[in-house]
């Protein structure tokens, strides 16, 4: 991310924090939460018990709380994020918590991570890597913190192959999506930006060569909901 690029990015975040859990769980009809229950559960952590995740681009803190509950607080999370305001949201939805203090955050972005090489069993990112213009040196990233044996969850926003699915999603994401998110956010551009994100993310095939030119392998591909969000799997090693 560019020094262009990271301060629009940050401040759109910044200014739709206060609204952004509750338009993610109605504009997706609370999928997003199974969405990244199955993000967690590809990681294969077990209990959790001496093992360490982190979550960049961690926004309110959704995926590190549901690591810490699936593990019952034996795992423990480091949750990144450049948006001051995502993080202080965050941290009072941690503390909140019965497992919370298995989270510490950290403020910080997917292309210069606070963290020592080999750190990590597990990395993940929702929602987040489709606005990280180098979405290579951002894996590369995630790849030097990760253990060996270690792995990545990538969840993100995709667009439908099928025409019919492709054509409604295109109709809801440019004309809908938008007013609907101005409407609650007072914030209409970050959700004009937000389509315009999705449909220029890479294919399934080129995100997973970038995947693999980053260094990781066994890379899979799995789409959910009909195709409106992918969940892309790797390993160190």
């Amino acid at each position: 991310m560019n020094n262009v690029e990271l301060p629009f990015i940050r401040e759109m975040f910044d200014a739709i924090a206060p609204k952004y859990d509750f338009l993610n769980r109605s504009l997706s009809l609370y999928q997003d939460v199974i969405w990244r229950r199955r993000a967690i559960a590809s990681l294969k952590l077990g209990n959790g018990r001496g093992k360490k995740m982190l979550d960049v681009a961690c926004g309110t803190c959704d995926m590190a709380i549901e690591a810490v509950r699936r593990t019952q607080g034996r795992l423990s999370v480091t949750a990144t994020d450049f948006s001051f305001n995502m993080l202080a949201l965050g941290k009072t939805k941690v503390a909140k918590e019965p497992h919370g203090k298995a989270i510490a955050l950290a403020q910080g972005n997917g292309l210069a991570l606070p963290s020592f090489e080999e750190a990590y069993d597990a990395v993940t990112i929702a929602f987040g890597i489709r606005n990280i213009m180098d979405r290579k040196g951002a894996l590369e990233e995630f790849h030097r913190c990760l253990k060996e044996e270690g792995r990545v969850a990538v969840l993100e926003l995709t667009t439908p192959t099928n025409k019919l699915l492709r054509g409604l999603y295109l109709l809801y994401f440019q004309k809908v999506l938008p007013i609907i998110g101005g409407l609650f956010s007072k914030n209409k551009g970050a959700y004009s930006y937000l389509p315009d994100s999705v449909l220029k993310f890479p294919s399934h095939a080129e995100f997973k060569a970038i995947m693999t030119e980053a260094g990781f392998t066994d890379v899979h591909a799995r789409p959910m909901t009909f195709g409106i969000v992918t969940l892309f799997t790797g390993k160190k090693g």
